[in-house]
Parts: structure tokens; C-alpha cells; sequence
């Protein structure tokens, strides 16, 4: 079987960690089948997705198309202001598509696919778009589009087109479902962990060194929010969970991660934080390490905080951080409440909650057996439940019955 992958982003996010995830398993469960990623550039997923055997042709991506999006006036509840500005958005995108698409068609042709999996709201439009008449369309959903007003109606606008959708959770599956009805069909299929790269053994960065901080001393619990810099990851919570520790509390912040897409609107800069930092007079106790390889950082820490002020679609960070036996405190909404049980393999703080959050923080920095009693659970349900081979056996089977059901004709 040939399969082409487009994926919106050449970056390092959730989804495109999910996507590196899925072809690498299902190169071990399907070694005759074939990959192409089709990316629209030459980051970092490019150079992972080439060692495990997939062709990466580059299709740049129009900046207008990689700007738009609907964040900001989902967040001003789509004022006229806001709806102005992605109407102006929508207009330059609309120039620039039909050569992109043009592009992308040359592309795919040459590689003759019998699938085409889409990573990304942009790439479901897209490929539904370009695809031809004889290929099979793969939807592959790790974000809610129920709020999104103008994604939700592209989708139901083209879903004639497309065979299935994936969906990463049971909560997203539950949220397309209510915005496209049941056809396609919406199957669930949670995201895998690489096991033996997470794990509890294995190689520690220096984070005080990589974020500029004096060495801690000792006794020191190291507390960590491991995230892109999207606004609705919970960077303020975090910080304002950490000021309202004592100054002389044995705790350490660090900020890991950094900025990725290219939305307008979506995203902190380093520098944005760094200010958040300084205005709640935190300098010297929360370190920003920028990117950094996941698995040694969160081995690194004694606790993973995940804080989402939104639902989470999934929550990869917290099945990595329990995959390196971890404490976690999640804020348990969407997705993310399907994999953690409160008090047995994480800690649940309410989303938004920055008390709670404080409070949860400072009970495990007081309680040595409590981090480990949990860490050691976390690690046996990642095991259990984000297993590579899981996951790559549900795909595989997906994957085989659209490519033996009719080919979905063309409609407008």
C-alpha cells in the first residue's frame, strides 16, 4: 500500500509528534508499505521522518495560508473586528491557493497513492481539495473544530470526500461527530509513546544550566509546564501557581518548549514571558529552556504540570511524562481526562485553578512517597494504554479497509 501524508507543520508539535509516531509503528507492523510526508518545509519532523524511511518531498506552504487562522476571533467571540481580519486573511490565501494546490497535485501524482492521511485542519481542506478521484481521503483529527466556525463549515463542505476520520480521543470524536454528523465515519484511536525513549532511565539535561539559572540546591523539587508557547497552554496559570509559593520554598519552575506555527494571535514569545516572569518577581526561581529534547528534560523533573485552560484534544505531554514515570497534574479536561485516574497515576488541579495548582504542587514538593507512588503507576498504565503497537494495529486495520472500499467520487 502507498500512502501520502500531509502534514501542515515541519515543526515538532503534538500532532506531528503523533504523525512521526504512526508511520515509525507502522513501518515494523506493514515493512512493504510505503510513505510519502509531503511538508511545507525543511524543519526538524523532516529529518525524523527520513530515518524511519519516508520520503519528505517540500511543498512551501503560502505565509498567508500558514498565517491564517481562527484563534483570535475565537478568543473575541468573532466580533466584527475579528471577522474583518480573517476575511481580509481568507481573500490573500485565496490568490495564493490554487498554485499551491497546483503544486501539491504534481506531487502526489508522482508517488500514485492509494491514501492520502491528513495532519492538520489546514491539510483536511487541502487534501480533500487536491486529491484525485481514485485515492482514498484518511482524516486524522487532534483538535476540536466545534468552535472553529469557518473550519467547521470547510469540513462539512468537504467531508463527501473523505473515507474516515481518525480521531486522536474519544472527546474529539465526540466533538466532530456533533459538528459533521456520522458521515464519514469518526473512529478513535488514541495516540502512542515511543516507550523505551520515554522512560524513568535514561539521560538528564542540566535545565538550570539551559535556562540560566544559579545550581539548585539539593533538596530542590523541580516543577515543570512542557508545552508549546500557545496562549491556551497555561503559561500565566503556572506562573501564578509558582508566586504563590513562599520565596523559601524548596521548588524550582521551568518553562520548556517554545514557539511553532506560524498562526497570527496563538502564541507568546519568549520575550512575552520572560515579562510574565518578572512582573510576578519570579526571576531566579522559573528558568526558560526553549527546545529541548523531551524525554531527558522530563526526566530531569520531579513534577510535569500540564495546564490547559481549554479542553485538550489528547495531552501527549502527560502519557509521555507518566512514559518516564512521572508525577503529572493535568487539568483533566477533554481528551486529557481519559488517560490519567485522579490520585492513582496523576494528580488532577482544575483547569484555571491556579490555587488548586499551587496547592497540588506544593503537597507533592512535602511528599517524597506520594511523587513516587504515582510516578511508578504512571509508568504502568503508559505500558498498558500508549503502546506503539496499539496503536499501529488500529491504523494498519483502518488503513486496510478504506484501501479495499470504493474510491469516493468527486462532488463541489
Amino acid at each position: 500500500m502507498r500512502i501520502s501524508c500531509l502534514s501542515v507543520s515541519d515543526q515538532l508539535g503534538g500532532s506531528e509528534v503523533a504523525l512521526l509516531g504512526t508511520i515509525t509503528s507502522l513501518r515494523r507492523v506493514r515493512p512493504d508499505w510505503q510513505f510519502q510526508v509531503v511538508l511545507p518545509g525543511n524543519g526538524p519532523l523532516r529529518a525524523r521522518l527520513t530515518e524511519v524511511g519516508a520520503s519528505c518531498p517540500v511543498v512551501p506552504m503560502p505565509s498567508s495560508l500558514a498565517r491564517m487562522g481562527e484563534w483570535a476571533a475565537v478568543q473575541e467571540g468573532w466580533s466584527a473586528g475579528a471577522r474583518m481580519t480573517l476575511g481580509l486573511q481568507l481573500c490573500e490565501t485565496a490568490a495564493a491557493l490554487p498554485g499551491y494546490e497546483s503544486r501539491l497535485r504534481r506531487g502526489l501524482s508522482d508517488f500514485h497513492p492509494d491514501i492520502i492521511h491528513t495532519n492538520g485542519l489546514k491539510a483536511h481542506v487541502v487534501g480533500a481539495r487536491v486529491k484525485a478521484s481514485h485515492e482514498r481521503l484518511i482524516w486524522h483529527l487532534h483538535e476540536y473544530i466545534s468552535r472553529r466556525r469557518l473550519t467547521r463549515w470547510l469540513l462539512r463542505r468537504y467531508a463527501s470526500r473523505c473515507s474516515t476520520i481518525i480521531a486522536n480521543s474519544a472527546s474529539v470524536a465526540s466533538d466532530v461527530t456533533a459538528s459533521l454528523g456520522t458521515v464519514p465515519p469518526v473512529h478513535v484511536v488514541a495516540n502512542s509513546v515511543d516507550l523505551e525513549t520515554f522512560s524513568p532511565v535514561g539521560p538528564r539535561l542540566d535545565l538550570d544550566r539551559l535556562s540560566g539559572l544559579p545550581d539548585a540546591r539539593p533538596d530542590v523539587i523541580r516543577v515543570g509546564l512542557v508545552a508549546t508557547y500557545a496562549r491556551w497552554k497555561g503559561h500565566d496559570v503556572f506562573l501564578d501557581a509558582l508566586q504563590r509559593a513562599s520565596s523559601d520554598a524548596a521548588v524550582r519552575g521551568y518553562i520548556i518548549g517554545g514557539p511553532l506555527y506560524d498562526t497570527s494571535s496563538s502564541q507568546y514569545t519568549r520575550r512575552d514571558l520572560q515579562a510574565m516572569i518578572d512582573a510576578r518577581q519570579l526571576a531566579g526561581r522559573v528558568g526558560v529552556t526553549g527546545f529541548v529534547e523531551s524525554a531527558s528534560a522530563m526526566r530531569a523533573l520531579d513534577v510535569v504540570v500540564h495546564a490547559s485552560t481549554h479542553p485538550e484534544p489528547f495531552g501527549l505531554v502527560i502519557a509521555e511524562g507518566m512514559a518516564c514515570g512521572r508525577v503529572v497534574i493535568t487539568a483533566g479536561r477533554g481528551g486529557a481526562a481519559e488517560l490519567v485516574v485522579d490520585g492513582r497515576d496523576a494528580l488532577v488541579a482544575p483547569a484555571g485553578d491556579a490555587r488548586a495548582l499551587a496547592d497540588t504542587i506544593a503537597r507533592l514538593a512535602r511528599d517524597g512517597e506520594l511523587r513516587r507512588t504515582i510516578g511508578e503507576h504512571a509508568r504502568e498504565t503508559a505500558l498498558r494504554r500508549f503502546s506503539p503497537e496499539r496503536m499501529a494495529s488500529q491504523i494498519a486495520q483502518l488503513f486496510e479497509t478504506v484501501g479495499h472500499q470504493p474510491a469516493i467520487a468527486q462532488t463541489a
